[in-house]
């Protein structure tokens, strides 16, 4: 039996969460075109007959603007030096800039074990892989490097079994049952923020946070959810709204569905926008709203 956790690592945007959720065959991790997507490291487990990979979903790596962002890098960084291996996941579609060299410089060729998933590539002449292939070769990038799609489903087989083979050989660290180590009220509060990045497009920027005030469960097994939406400009709070309440509405339908899906029962869903001015740099709001 072998067993080990994987750090995905990687810039924002880069498709770490996707490939985590394909892999694990579970959502565990929010998706959206956006930075600032995930917050938090989030595990999600791969149990088989002959292996068990826990996959630790990071923040994605860009340039710190304020106190919440000093704390998902941290995150990142305090997961790279603990876990067993790691998986770099590249843009592919974005190309290879000495930038990206650098950084993944940092990550693959460390004490840690390592490998590339150089991902996207439906979207991307196949012909600038071994290019880019070789690129990275020449600037010291020497790890295994596995060309995917997430969305198509390409390589993602190998890149398993290699990860799999690369564990060390211990028992199960996760229960078999166990498919991430967040809580239902944790997903539920990323599932709401999910649904505004994916409404609001560049309305609304990312200082949006969830706070969950009551989570419970009916007899019958309704589920009954009220959340607040904290944004940190008046402004903002007016676009969360809508006129006439319109986009709260929408978004809290959008979300609703998905609630219902992930929790395999219906919802009660009440959302409510409140304005919390620069709360990214305020701890103990950091503290309160879920990340």
């Amino acid at each position: 039996m072998r067993s080990g956790f994987v750090a995905v690592i990687g810039r924002a945007n880069a498709g770490k969460s996707t490939l985590v959720n394909v892999i694990v065959g579970e959502k565990v991790s929010i998706v959206s075109p956006k930075p600032q997507t995930t917050r938090n490291s989030i595990l999600g487990v791969l149990t088989a007959a002959d292996y068990q990979i826990a996959f630790v979903d990071t923040p994605g790596i860009y340039k710190s603007s304020n106190r919440l962002t000093d704390i998902m890098m941290k995150t990142t960084e305090d997961v790279s030096k603990d876990v067993d291996f790691i998986l770099y996941v590249h843009d592919g579609h974005g190309g290879v800039s000495d930038e990206d060299i650098k950084l993944m410089s940092r990550y693959l060729n460390g004490d840690v074990p390592a490998a590339l998933a150089y991902a996207k590539i439906d979207i991307m002449p196949k012909e600038r892989i071994a290019d880019d292939v070789k690129k990275l070769y020449e600037n010291g990038i020497r790890c295994n490097i596995f060309p995917v799609s997430a969305r198509k489903g390409t390589n993602i087989k190998k890149l398993v079994a290699f990860l799999a083979e690369n564990m060390p050989e211990s028992e199960k660290v996760i229960p078999d049952d166990i498919v991430s180590d967040k809580s239902e009220k944790f997903m539920i509060a990323e599932i709401m923020r999910e649904k505004i990045l994916l409404k609001f497009n560049e309305e609304v920027p990312h200082g949006v946070g969830i706070v969950v005030n009551s989570f419970t469960r009916r007899d019958n097994g309704t589920y009954d959810i009220n959340v607040d939406i904290v944004c940190e400009k008046a402004n903002h709070k007016a676009i969360l709204v809508g006129k006439g309440g319109s986009a709260i509405k929408e978004v809290s339908s959008f979300a609703r569905e998905s609630m219902e899906k992930f929790l395999g029962a219906k919802v009660f869903l009440t959302a409510f926008v409140r304005v919390e001015d620069d709360w990214r740099n305020r701890p103990g709001l950091i503290r309160e709203i879920v990340l």
